[in-house]
């Protein structure tokens, strides 16, 4: 799907530069990636203490496969 984009070339630059990868493409496709892995965490996080505990779970058991 071709798109166009008003990007901040310096901050585009940097990314690649910091990303190591070869081209603005593939930086701007790999920082996609990052950020939506960092909010799915994010969501993650948001739950913790909110969840009840499996009391039948046994980590021991789980160990043995």
């Amino acid at each position: 799907m071709a798109t166009n984009l008003a990007i901040d070339n310096k901050l585009l630059e940097e990314a690649l530069l910091i990303s190591g990868l070869k081209t603005k493409k593939d930086t701007v496709n790999y920082a996609l990636k990052e950020f939506v892995n960092r909010r799915k965490q994010l969501e993650i996080i948001d739950l913790f203490g909110k969840l009840d505990p499996d009391s039948d779970y046994n980590y021991k058991k789980a160990r043995e496969h």
